[in-house]
C-alpha cells in the first residue's frame, strides 16, 4: 500500500467515525489485495470472499485476534471508534459486534493517517492467520 499523502492531517484531531470511514477503505483494501495475492478467480467470486472479510462479525472478531498486541494508544484509537455517538448498527446486524468493527476501522485509519504501513500490514497479518476463513 501506497505512504499516507494527508501529511497536514492529524488523526489525532479527527473524529471516531471519520477515522472508521477512512479505515473502512484501507482494512478493504488490505482484503482485496490479499485476495487477489492468493486466489486467481472470477471477480463475482472474489467479491463474495471480500464482503465475508469486511462484515462486521468478522471484523469484530478481528480485533479479539488482535487486541492482545495492540499498543495503549492502539487500545485508545479503538475505544474511541467503539464508542463513538452516531454509530447505529443496520437492522440484520449485532450492535455489539457493529461497534467493535468501527473500532477496528478506526484503528485502521488512524495508523494510515500516522503512515504505519509496517504496523497495518503486521495487524492485517494477524487478523488473516487467527480467522478461521
Amino acid at each position: 500500500m501506497q505512504e499516507n499523502s494527508l501529511k497536514n492531517c492529524d488523526p489525532k484531531l479527527l473524529s471516531p467515525g471519520t477515522l472508521a470511514f477512512l479505515g473502512d477503505a484501507v482494512y478493504e483494501l488490505y482484503v482485496r489485495q490479499r485476495l487477489v495475492e492468493t486466489a486467481n478467480m472470477p471477480v463475482n467470486k472474489l467479491h463474495l470472499l471480500a464482503v465475508e472479510r469486511v462484515r462486521a462479525s468478522f471484523q469484530s472478531n478481528a480485533y479479539a485476534i488482535i487486541e492482545p498486541q495492540l499498543s495503549e494508544e492502539e487500545q485508545a484509537i479503538w475505544k474511541r471508534g467503539r464508542n463513538a455517538n452516531g454509530v447505529k448498527a443496520p437492522k440484520h446486524a449485532d450492535p455489539v459486534e457493529y461497534r467493535r468493527a468501527t473500532g477496528l476501522e478506526a484503528l485502521f485509519g488512524y495508523l494510515f493517517l500516522q503512515g504505519k504501513t509496517e504496523r497495518l500490514e503486521e495487524l492485517f497479518q494477524l487478523i488473516m492467520e487467527g480467522s478461521q476463513l
